[in-house]
């Protein structure tokens, strides 16, 4: 996001040099400058033995299922947030979250800190963010996110993760 007015005083910024980052935006009234910044966003492939869970946002992509994702709140870990999403928009709880890299959208300026993780208690259920959320057998999952093309990258590391190499997993690429 690229400031245009101080978010303290609400002044006209100004751009100044910040030596090694070039010209940014500045107050000169609170004497602050501000960097772009992205909002941080998690996205997490849920494993439960050779199930993935997918859900169904016709707003994110019309014919293709995704993972779960969220943004990171302020005050909170991104680990945190994988639970709190987790929990909010599937209903269960995870385990042994790994992080896998990262991702960014420019279109919408989002940094997507990239996790798996195992399932480790509760029924999956709706939440009223999503239109459907369901466990997916794990070689299906290229099939089912058509659109999504970070989700794929991701589930492709997930499915090396696992162990798979080749076939019937990859049979969508």
């Amino acid at each position: 996001m690229r400031f245009k007015y101080c978010p303290i005083c609400g002044t006209k910024l100004v751009e100044k040099s910040s030596w090694d980052e070039g010209y940014v935006p500045y107050c000169t009234v609170d004497n602050i400058m501000y960097f772009d910044t992205p909002k941080p966003c998690v996205i997490v492939a849920i494993v439960k033995e050779d199930k993935i869970l997918l859900l169904k946002q016709s707003y994110i992509f019309k014919d293709s299922k995704v993972l779960l994702s969220g943004y990171v709140a302020n005050g909170e870990t991104v680990e945190n947030t994988v639970h709190r999403e987790v929990f909010e928009e599937a209903g269960i709880c995870v385990k042994d979250i790994k992080y896998l890299g990262s991702e960014y959208l420019e279109s919408k300026e989002i940094i997507m800190l990239t996790f798996m993780a195992t399932y480790d208690s509760g029924i999956v259920k709706k939440s009223s963010e999503v239109e459907w959320v369901d466990w997916s057998n794990i070689e299906d999952a290229l099939c089912e996110m058509k659109e999504d093309e970070i989700g794929k990258r991701i589930v492709r590391k997930v499915l090396k993760e696992l162990g798979y190499t080749e076939g019937i997993a990859y049979r969508c690429e």
